[in-house]
C-alpha cells in the first residue's frame, strides 16, 4: 500500500524486517517443539535465538540468486547463527512456516483494525446520544419520507459498525490456524505431536486436514469480513457526501485552517474526505474477489494463490486500518447543522406525515385503498403548489367528515414520530449488540 493511505504501525507490522523475525519465531517454536520430543538436541533453539541477527539485506541478496524466499533466509539464518542453525526446518516445507507466519501477521493486522473499530464505535455513540432527539428528515430513494432523528441515524451506523466488527472478529478466529505438516500435509517426517506443540507456542490451532498449505477459505472468509467493514464505511461515507451538497446543507465535513476546496473556484468545502473514502471502499472490496479466487488451488498446492496474498492482505489490513482512522477523526469534526435539518423537514409543508392521515381516516372506517386516493389526491395538490397539505385536507369534504381539526391535528404532530427514539436506542446500544 502506498505510504499516503498507511499507518505507520501497519507499514512497520508488514515490512521486511517483522515478516522475517515471524518467519524466525515459527521456525524456533518448531524447533522447541521437536527438542521437547527429542528430535532435535536440546538447546538448539535458544542458541540460534541467542547467535542470530536477521539481516533483511542480505536475505534479498540470496534471493536474487536462489529465487526461493525461504531458502535465503534459512540461508542468512545458518550465516548468522552457524551450526545449532543446521537442525532447522527439519522435516517442514517452506508454506509450514509461510502459512504459520501468515495467521500471525494477520491475527496483528485484525487486532490494530478491531482496535481503531473500537474507536470509531465510541464516536459513533457519543454523536448518537448528542443527537438522540434532533428532528431530520428521513429519505427512502433520495425523497422525503418520515421524520427520524440525526442520532437515529448514527445508531443505525453503530449497529452496521458492530456487526463488521463481529465478523472481523469471527474471521480473526478462523485465520489463527496453522500447519507443519510437510509437503503434502501427511507428516511423512515429523509428528503430528510436533505441529500441536510448535503451533500452540505461537497461539495458532493446526489446520484440520492439511495439504501443503492451510485452505485459502480461511483467509477468504477474512477478505470478505473486510470487504464488509469497507462497506459499512461507505455507508457512511455516502450520506455526508449527500449532506454536505449546498442543496441539502445539513451537515459538512471539517474545514481546517488554510485548507483549500478548488485550484479555480476559492468558494469550494468539497466533502474529499467521504468522497476517499468511498473509493477506497471499491478498492477493499475488490480484494475481496482475489481472495475468492485463491481458494480452488490444484491438488494439495499451487502456488497461484502466493503472489496474489504478498499484494492483497497488506493492502487490504492497511487500507482498512487507515480508513477507520480517517472515519473517525471525520465524524469526531463533522459540523452539523439541525436548523437547516429542521427546514428541510418542514419544507414539503407537512407532506411527510400523509401516513399518518391515512391511517387515521382507516381507523374511522374508511377503506383502506378510498383513504389512500383522498390523501393522495390531496399531497399531490399541494406539491404542485395549490395549497398547504393540512389546509387542503381540512378543506376536503370526505376528511372534514370523519375527522375533527383536534384529530387532524394529531396526524402532523413531530413528537409522535420520535416517541419510540429511546426504545431503539436501548436495543441499539444494549451489551448483546456489542
Amino acid at each position: 500500500m502506498i505510504s499516503r493511505y498507511a499507518r505507520p504501525e501497519m507499514q512497520e507490522l508488514w515490512g521486511d524486517a517483522h515478516r522475517y523475525e515471524t518467519w524466525l519465531a515459527v521456525e524456533l517454536a518448531a524447533c522447541e517443539a521437536m527438542e521437547e520430543l527429542g528430535e532435535v538436541p536440546r538447546g538448539t533453539a535458544a542458541a540460534v535465538r541467542a547467535q542470530v541477527r536477521l539481516d533483511p539485506a542480505r536475505i534479498v541478496e540470496i534471493e536474487a540468486g536462489t529465487q526461493h524466499d525461504v531458502i535465503a533466509f534459512l540461508t542468512q539464518v545458518e550465516e548468522s547463527a552457524g551450526e545449532p542453525a543446521r537442525w532447522l526446518h527439519l522435516g517442514m516445507t517452506s508454506s509450514d512456516v509461510l502459512d504459520a507466519a501468515l495467521a500471525i501477521l494477520l491475527r496483528e493486522a485484525v487486532d490494530l483494525i478491531d482496535k481503531q473499530v473500537d474507536a470509531l464505535l465510541a464516536a459513533l455513540r457519543l454523536r448518537a446520544e448528542e443527537h438522540r432527539l434532533t428532528p431530520m428528515i428521513g429519505r427512502t430513494h433520495g425523497i422525503h419520507a418520515e421524520p427520524t432523528t440525526l442520532g437515529l441515524v448514527f445508531a443505525r451506523w453503530h449497529a452496521e459498525l458492530a456487526r463488521a466488527r463481529r465478523r472481523l472478529r469471527w474471521a480473526r478466529s478462523g485465520i489463527a490456524v496453522g500447519k507443519i505438516a510437510g509437503a503434502v500435509g501427511t507428516y511423512a517426517h515429523l509428528a503430528p505431536a510436533i505441529e500441536e506443540r510448535a503451533l500452540a507456542k505461537l497461539g495458532l490451532r493446526p489446520e484440520t486436514v492439511p495439504t501443503q498449505v492451510v485452505g485459502r477459505d480461511r483467509h477468504a472468509e477474512l477478505a470478505c469480513a473486510l470487504a464488509l467493514l469497507g462497506a459499512a464505511v461507505e455507508q457512511i461515507a455516502l450520506t455526508i457526501r449527500h449532506w454536505q451538497r449546498t442543496e441539502v446543507g445539513e451537515a459538512e465535513e471539517p474545514f481546517g485552517k488554510g485548507q483549500k476546496g478548488s485550484s479555480a473556484m476559492p468558494h469550494k468545502k468539497n466533502p474529499i474526505q467521504s468522497e476517499n473514502l468511498t473509493g477506497l471502499a471499491r478498492l477493499l472490496r475488490a480484494y475481496a474477489g482475489a481472495a475468492l479466487e485463491d481458494v480452488a488451488l490444484w491438488h494439495e498446492r499451487d502456488i497461484s494463490h502466493s503472489s496474489v496474498e504478498r499484494v492483497i492482505f497488506p493492502d487490504a489490513t492497511t487500507l482498512a486500518h487507515f480508513m477507520l482512522v480517517r472515519l473517525e477523526r471525520l465524524i469526531e469534526g463533522l459540523v452539523l447543522y439541525p436548523e437547516r435539518m429542521l427546514q428541510n423537514l418542514e419544507r414539503s409543508g407537512g407532506l411527510v406525515f400523509s401516513e399518518g392521515v391515512l391511517l387515521l381516516l382507516v381507523k374511522k372506517g374508511l377503506p383502506r385503498q378510498r383513504a389512500y386516493e383522498i390523501v393522495q389526491k390531496n399531497a399531490l395538490a399541494a406539491h404542485a403548489g395549490r395549497g398547504r397539505f393540512r389546509d387542503l385536507l381540512a378543506r376536503d369534504p370526505e376528511v372534514a367528515g370523519l375527522l375533527a381539526p383536534t384529530e387532524l391535528d394529531q396526524a402532523f404532530d413531530l413528537n409522535h414520530h420520535l416517541r419510540n427514539v429511546d426504545a431503539i436506542f436501548a436495543r441499539a446500544f444494549a451489551e448483546e449488540h456489542d
